[in-house]
């Protein structure tokens, strides 16, 4: 596929409190867009500001063809944001992008080069990034090692919100939580081609940033739920069976080793917490099985009730 098609773009911006970055914003990105000769629209998501982003944004639509404006009712997190935008987009790929003016929509343009090259997600790397080491940086690094290491996609900056995704790829992926930096490792997962590029990373002109060093924990928690739909979201069994047999073998353990104290050296059971730590392991054993059984039963109902295959297919030839 070459540069030539004429594939509709939409650019999706979530926006909190940045009135200041409105315009300038505006002023950039629209002669990069029309310089590209794709037919494109930019959707703003307004996420319920208290300022006068919306009136900005409002004022600005008046003129400028192609610009559409989201209102949300309150303020529900950049992932609610992006994916009210992906929800109300009409275009064959999709690039989201910050609002504050660190991104360079001038960076588009390689994204796109990368989708013509038969990629289907391509991530931004800020690569000379303009935060502070130790508030933003290095958690930022930390996690990204993480995530590399447990989603099975090595890339150096998840939490660039600059990407390129083609639509077939998106319609299958719900975001929740702080899940839109995760959205890569569930394309992998469904067998997206995913390659990442450097962009060009610029220090904060005006507005407050809304990130903090809360993001990390965050991060950490939504990292645990999507190892575990991407490893076990069809055979929970696996996690709460295996756990259980492990609560089992220490049962055994601990309630062999009481018995052998007993026997051997003539320790009563009531000076010792063994017997007791091995009824405690086996209760837990049995819940946690059964938890397994129940999770295994909602698993069969989601699918079956709702007709859910569980595969996708990617293309079928006569």
């Amino acid at each position: 596929m070459g540069a030539e098609t004429s594939e509709t773009l939409s650019i999706v911006i979530p926006v909190f409190n940045e009135e200041a970055n409105i315009v300038p914003l505006c002023e950039r990105l629209f002669p990069v867009l029309k310089k590209i000769g794709k037919p494109f629209e930019v959707i703003f998501v307004d996420d319920g500001s208290t300022d006068g982003t919306f009136d900005a944004l409002l004022e600005i639509s008046k003129t400028t063809p192609g610009l559409k404006v989201v209102s949300l009712s309150r303020n529900f997190g950049q992932t609610a944001a992006l994916s009210a935008g992906i929800d109300l987009s009409r275009g064959e790929i999709i690039i989201p992008m910050d609002g504050d003016l660190q991104n360079d929509p001038e960076d588009i343009v390689p994204l796109l080069e990368k989708i013509n090259e038969g990629y289907d997600v391509v991530s931004g790397w800020r690569k000379e990034r303009k935060d502070p080491f130790w508030r933003r940086r290095l958690p930022s690094m930390v996690a990204n090692w993480l995530i590399s290491l447990i989603g099975g996609v090595t890339l150096h900056d998840y939490g660039c919100t600059l990407k390129a995704y083609r639509r077939g790829i998106l319609k299958n992926i719900r975001l929740y939580g702080e899940m839109h930096r995760f959205i890569p490792i569930y394309a992998y997962w469904i067998g997206a081609r995913v390659c990442e590029i450097p962009v060009r990373h610029y220090p904060r002109r005006g507005g407050v940033s809304k990130y903090g060093l809360s993001r990390v924990v965050k991060v950490i928690l939504d990292l645990m739920v999507v190892k575990f739909l991407l490893s076990y979201s069809q055979k929970p069994i696996y996690v709460f069976g295996g756990i259980g047999l492990l609560m089992f073998l220490g049962a055994l353990f601990s309630g062999g080793y009481a018995v052998y104290l007993k026997l051997a050296r003539g320790v009563s059971f009531i000076l010792t917490p063994l017997p007791l730590l091995c009824v405690f392991l086996t209760v837990l054993g049995f819940l946690s099985i059964l938890m397994g059984f129940l999770a295994e039963i909602l698993t069969r109902t989601y699918y079956e009730s709702q007709g859910k295959p569980t595969y996708l297919i990617k293309e079928t030839l006569p």
